[in-house]
């Protein structure tokens, strides 16, 4: 098997983590990541979910040409078509988890969406368990296992104390449709675990930036409207682009950061903490309000997400051919 040299652009995989690079990766992530539903929720305006998508992974991949190129000059970097293989199936979750992400936002708010996902983490551990030896020992940690727990007990409790619920204000096509967003997402997150480590964050990206966009192109002719751009207007235009920019190129790249270096069970279960800036947020541009259970239930989501924080990662010793 050919061997990528990514020894310039990520610890060796043979050596040890650092776990500090992944904290501050993974808490700059949940910054970033509290607002992408309430860009996604404004663009539903004017953009079809298929075009919105479709043109927001083209801005991040354009976005990352850049950081590419200047690998490949002076870090001596370099893209291979094993690279690109083994990137295709990490995107086709991918795609999915894009699309049905935005088409949940047309039956719940942006808060309230953004807390609902946060019900990956068990998902996504479920997954690691099975791919990744070297995540079970977080996974066995109580802290985790208690933390996931009320993690998901509180995510759930705000969208059952949800105003309309019982009225069947949120329709279950909905809720199906922001289960398979979630449930794609930490697919997503396990699957891109190895071929981020192996390529590095950079490359990593930029192939699954450019891969996604090239199966979002011919969705969007067959069933959204591929000019949407030329109608939408430059200041929706400058939207997009800011929140391609920011929450796609920039946070995935943070995010490949925080899964090679603390474990995509923990980074995903830290992403407990965006539904808080996102609440906060939602509830200043689009007066999205909590009733009381669900700030109880709010609360409850923070602490699993604490409790998970305080489980220790070690290194990760596989090697590079093992991918």
């Amino acid at each position: 098997m050919n061997q990528l040299d990514s020894s310039r652009e990520i610890v060796d995989l043979r050596g040890g983590t650092k776990p500090s690079e992944g904290y501050a990766a993974v808490f700059a992530t949940i910054l970033i990541w509290s607002t992408p539903s309430l860009f996604q929720y404004y663009l539903n305006r004017y953009y079809d979910p298929w075009a919105q998508n479709f043109y927001r992974y083209l801005v991040a991949c354009v976005s990352i040409v850049p950081l590419l190129i200047y690998g490949m000059r002076h870090r001596g970097l370099s893209i291979s078509w094993h690279a690109v293989m083994v990137c295709i199936v990490p995107c086709l979750p991918n795609v999915v988890h894009q699309v049905t992400q935005v088409m949940a936002l047309f039956y719940v708010g942006p808060g309230v969406y953004t807390i609902f996902t946060r019900t990956s983490v068990i998902f996504t551990a479920l997954l690691a368990l099975v791919f990744f030896p070297e995540e079970r020992h977080v996974i066995r940690q109580w802290q985790f296992q208690l933390g996931t727990g009320l993690g998901l007990s509180g995510a759930f409790g705000v969208v059952w104390f949800q105003p309309g619920w019982k009225s069947g204000h949120i329709a279950v096509p909905g809720l199906f449709i922001a289960f398979t967003a979630t449930f794609c997402w930490a697919l997503y997150g396990v699957l891109i675990k190895r071929p981020s480590a192996r390529l590095g964050s950079i490359r990593s990206f930029g192939i699954v930036s450019f891969i996604t966009s090239a199966l979002l192109l011919p969705l969007t002719f067959a069933f959204g409207k591929i000019g949407t751009p030329l109608h939408a207007g430059s200041q929706v235009n400058f939207i997009l682009i800011i929140s391609a920019v920011s929450c796609i190129t920039l946070a995935h790249v943070l995010y490949y950061v925080a899964i090679r270096e603390i474990g995509v069970a923990l980074a995903q279960s830290l992403q407990l903490l965006c539904p808080a800036g996102a609440m906060a947020l939602s509830a200043w541009i689009y007066g999205e309000r909590l009733t009381h259970a669900q700030i109880w239930s709010a609360a409850i989501l923070l602490i699993g997400a604490f409790l998970a924080m305080r489980t220790k990662p070690i290194a990760t010793t596989e090697a590079a051919e093992n991918l």
